[in-house]
């Protein structure tokens, strides 16, 4: 019987943290093309205390990001004992290779957001991205 080997759990935590903040990053570059900015909170000619937009992006960013931390630990920990199909490897490469094209795509447009709310949008999406995928991370963990 073979026995069961383990990625160690920093490992685990480092790629789902880093997984977690690239789709994060993604998704806040994709929604800034439809409509959906966080540059918008820092806008001074906004007419309303906080845009519709601006909330719908945070939340799905942080959503993303926290599921996309979970999926990557989970992923990681039965990937090591080849619990995963071939074919499901295959698959989830192919969406995370699509989502990142369609970013990299997104971002290589010129902003309708100005410079300045763009960073500042660009570094909280940053930040709120590693802070829930890491909590997502650790809970996939903590279970196991």
């Amino acid at each position: 019987m073979a026995e069961t080997t383990y990625f160690p759990r920093r490992i685990i935590l480092a790629a789902a943290l880093i997984s977690g903040v690239l789709l994060a990053l993604a998704v806040h570059m994709l929604g800034a093309r439809y409509g959906l900015d966080l540059g918008r909170l820092w806008r001074s000619d906004a007419p309303e205390f906080m845009p519709a937009g601006a909330a719908i992006a945070w939340w799905l960013i942080a959503t993303v990001a926290f599921v996309g931390g979970y999926f990557a630990a989970t992923l990681m920990q039965s990937a090591v004992s080849g619990q995963i199909p071939q074919r499901m490897r295959q698959f989830l490469i192919a969406v995370g290779v699509l989502v990142l094209a369609g970013a990299g795509q997104a971002a290589s447009a010129p902003s309708p957001i100005p410079t300045v709310s763009g960073v500042l949008a660009g570094l909280a999406a940053l930040c709120l991205g590693g802070v829930m995928s890491f909590c997502g991370a650790h809970f996939a963990l903590r279970k196991a």
